[in-house]
């Protein structure tokens, strides 16, 4: 008789809950080899690969794409095959934390730049950030049904109900791009259901049916009591009813909820008056300058605090994580070295950082580890905020949509343009003078032309 494998979802971050099945890359009854693709899983930040522990005969899968599995909890269950390669009792499984680059949740198109002047949008909504943690695997393009792609990429396609089997890939080696899931999304040529696609489990094929566009309005229908009833178009998100968080939003939610028990938060709001910028100044480049600055003037809110061992950890450089709203939820990668970056250094640093966040090859050490925080959710509306302190940091800055306003000036009233700022910081770590200079270092640091 032989042997039978149970494979329990291993830690695939650091003490992480769960994860959310996104595709199998077997299914039951076929052979896998040792250290071969068996799924696909996204967890709080990264759509990671885990490999198979054993060679031999899929007998039993946790569930389809879109389940979620509690770590520790059965993942699949293989028939070993003892003519197969195994790994020796003690060799290294594989499933450690490693310092690869895990593929974050799908991020949406960056957010194009401002018309009005250079400003440049980089963040959005006005939460704070979430921890991450190195991933099992490195991302990798895989094979699966014959279509060679990232697992992010595979993600990208069934939510935008693409076939990869349809799409031209301009890939190296073959390999479909998500620029390439994109063009298809967006010319129909690759919709599901046209040509038969890669083989996954049952349910996926359900979950990937091809959206309408996205202007299709919601169409009206007689509920049973005859009156019209609202639903929405095909491939939108169902309303009304309860839905499962997954992925990012899901530990979103877990972080805030842990923030809001932990952070004593107190905000200060200002303006910023910019009337005196020069052409070719980008907002968030000063933003982030003016948080350097301010970080050097008042050094106790570039720090970390522990709220149980009552310590805190003043830093000597300054990381600032910048905000980047998706459609999944938040990311916030960290912009390293601020406090020695030039202009042009913090744009491409930026650039890069939006960029990795959007294809979803960023790193997960890149998502951790900041000193302060940056949300400018002024891009979309709002002045003010009280944005969320997540520990350890002490402090976030939140820039809101700049405005025009009448302001005093000798022997009369001028239009100035001003950026209205909000600071939050935790009252444990820090006093409400060390915060109120810090607001005015930035504001003092805002107010020069260049």
């Amino acid at each position: 008789m032989s042997d039978t494998k149970t494979f329990l979802l291993p830690d695939l971050g650091e003490g992480l809950p769960d994860a959310t099945i996104v595709e199998w890359a077997v299914k039951v009854g076929d052979t896998i080899r040792l250290d071969d693709t068996l799924v696909s899983m996204e967890t709080a930040k990264a759509v990671v690969e885990v490999p198979s522990p054993v060679s031999g005969k899929v007998l039993k899968l946790a569930g389809a794409a879109g389940d979620v599995v509690v770590t520790g909890t059965m993942l699949a269950e293989f028939e070993i095959d003892p003519n197969l390669p195994q790994r020796a009792d003690g060799q290294d499984t594989g499933h450690h934390h490693g310092g690869g680059h895990a593929a974050p949740a799908k991020a949406e198109e960056a957010a194009p730049a401002k018309a009005e002047g250079n400003e440049r949008a980089d963040s959005g909504t006005v939460v704070g950030a979430m921890q991450s943690s190195d991933a099992v695997r490195s991302e990798q393009a895989v094979a699966v049904g014959g279509v060679k792609a990232m697992p992010a990429v595979r993600a990208l396609a069934r939510k935008l109900g693409v076939d990869l089997g349809r799409v031209r890939a301009t890939g190296a080696d073959g390999t479909v791009s998500s620029d390439d899931v994109k063009r298809a999304a967006a010319d129909g040529s690759a919709k599901v259901g046209s040509a038969p696609a890669a083989a996954v489990a049952p349910r996926a094929a359900a979950v990937a049916e091809a959206p309408a566009p996205a202007a299709a309005p919601a169409r009206s229908t007689l509920s049973q009591s005859g009156r019209p009833m609202r639903t929405q178009p095909p491939g939108a998100a169902v309303t009304g009813q309860p839905e499962q968080l997954k992925g990012v939003r899901r530990n979103m939610a877990r972080v805030m909820a842990d923030a809001h028990s932990k952070v004593v938060p107190t905000t200060l709001a200002d303006d910023a008056d910019i009337h005196a910028w020069l052409p070719g100044n980008d907002i968030t480049g000063r933003l982030v300058r003016a948080i350097v600055v301010a970080c050097k003037t008042v050094p106790a809110l570039n720090a970390w605090f522990d709220g149980d061992k009552l310590t805190r950890t003043l830093h000597p450089h300054v990381d600032i994580g910048i905000a980047v709203d998706t459609d999944d939820g938040l990311f916030v990668p960290a912009l390293r070295n601020a406090d020695v970056l030039d202009p042009r250094g913090v744009r491409e640093a930026i650039n890069r950082l939006r960029a990795q966040v959007e294809d979803r090859s960023i790193a997960a050490s890149e998502l951790s580890g900041y000193t302060i925080s940056l949300s400018n959710f002024g891009m979309f509306a709002g002045r003010y905020a009280t944005p969320v302190v997540v520990p350890p940091t002490v402090a976030i800055v939140a820039a809101g949509k700049g405005r025009h306003q009448m302001t005093p000036v000798m022997g009369g009233f001028e239009s100035h343009k001003v950026i209205p700022l909000s600071l939050t910081f935790d009252h444990r770590a820090c006093t409400g003078g060390e915060a109120a200079r810090f607001l005015k270092a930035m504001i003092d640091d805002l107010a020069r032309a260049h």
